[in-house]
């Protein structure tokens, strides 16, 4: 007679503790939901090199898997008629650029699919200023294109200004507020805000550098160096910023619940957040680059996630055209499958390099959770 574990998660579980023990992250977090089912919600280590021990809800800072939430406000404008995909952002906020330019005919669409050519600003620079909305605000009417518009290359924070300003723009609400009422309020994501309400309850980012790395990269990730990215987003004047493309603070739970919401065609637990067409208006796909301008890697956008299906996108090496989500710098990880009805994250508080350590780790955990539930 063939003996079956007791534990389905088993190998999870030992992945999951044996990445705490080889000292990949202090802390960490693994969330999956299938079939809008919770059926996975790990926490071990520490918030901290001197933190206590991490809990369930302890909120985290997500880097850039912070667009994609902020991202569906925009499909929430979209399907209910108060914007379109092709409009020009100067349709809703003027002052975005002078008549007759090539940003001037900048769309909502080429924005969230990382095809603006905006790809970085002055502001970009001045973490100090990032609580300045209406500085954020300035600093997008002045920034100038860097590429034509069209050229996938990844907006690493102008994306958040943008989209965050085209929101309150539309709806006369601020972003962080319109993303609470609208996203994360209805979806019961209760430990997730877009900015920390208190910098102190936010886990401690650590940087790994190349003496702590599993291998030397010859390059430090795509902005700062894992130090440098973690001194400045532990920040707590950073940290309490709006901003949208890189300071939503949150659980591994509760990105799963998003993900898996959106795998299901974007209903759970009766909570409609888009309509199923909207889902796969959002997931399709709308750039396939072999070497993106921005990221020097192969890259596949739809309008505010990844598509997954590239050789390594950090969603797992079965990863199909089925999978969509985001990673965050060096350290966060989430995804949705509508193939297998599955949403997944991984949330740590070390920053690795991006291209091989941080992908790598996001990559094991992702093949064993498919190994397990899909």
């Amino acid at each position: 007679m063939t003996a079956f574990p007791t534990d389905p998660a088993g190998k999870l579980r030992r992945l999951f503790q044996r990445h705490l023990d080889v000292g990949l992250h202090h802390g960490a977090q693994l969330a999956v939901y299938r079939q809008g089912e919770l059926v996975l919600d790990l926490a071990g280590g520490t918030t901290g090199p001197d933190g206590d021990e991490t809990a369930a809800d302890q909120q985290h800072l997500l880097f850039s898997c912070t667009k994609p939430f902020v991202a569906v406000c925009v499909h929430q404008l979209a399907e209910s008629g108060d914007l379109s995909y092709d409009d020009p952002i100067v349709d809703h906020w003027p002052e975005f650029a002078d008549d007759g330019t090539a940003k001037a005919a900048v769309t909502v669409r080429q924005v969230l699919s990382h095809h603006s050519g905006l790809t970085e600003s002055a502001f970009d620079d001045r973490p100090g200023l990032w609580h300045d909305w209406d500085a954020a605000v300035a600093a997008m009417e002045d920034a100038e294109l860097t590429l034509e518009p069209g050229t996938a290359a990844y907006q690493t924070l102008t994306y958040g200004w943008i989209v965050g300003e085209l929101v309150r723009r539309v709806t006369g609400t601020p972003v962080e507020e319109y993303v609470q009422a609208n996203v994360f309020d209805p979806l019961g994501m209760d430990d997730t805000t877009l900015g920390a309400d208190d910098a102190d309850d936010v886990a401690t980012l650590v940087g790994f550098e190349e003496f702590d790395r599993c291998r030397d990269p010859g390059e430090g990730l795509e902005t700062l160096a894992p130090r440098e990215a973690a001194a400045a987003f532990n920040d707590p004047s950073v940290l309490e910023s709006v901003v949208p493309a890189s300071t939503g603070v949150g659980t591994a739970r509760d990105i799963a619940r998003f993900y898996g919401c959106l795998a299901d065609g974007g209903a759970i637990d009766g909570c409609r957040l888009l309509d199923r067409e909207t889902v796969d208006a959002m997931t399709s796909l709308h750039g396939d680059t072999r070497d993106d301008g921005t990221l020097s890697r192969p890259m596949r956008y739809a309008l505010g996630v990844w598509n997954g299906g590239a050789v390594n996108d950090g969603f797992g090496t079965l990863s199909g055209p089925e999978t969509f989500g985001h990673l965050g710098l060096g350290s966060v990880a989430g995804w949705g499958d509508s193939a297998v009805d599955l949403g997944f994250a991984y949330v740590t508080n070390g920053i690795r390099e991006g291209s091989f350590e941080h992908w790598a780790r996001a990559n094991t955990v992702a093949d064993a959770v498919r190994q397990t539930y899909g």
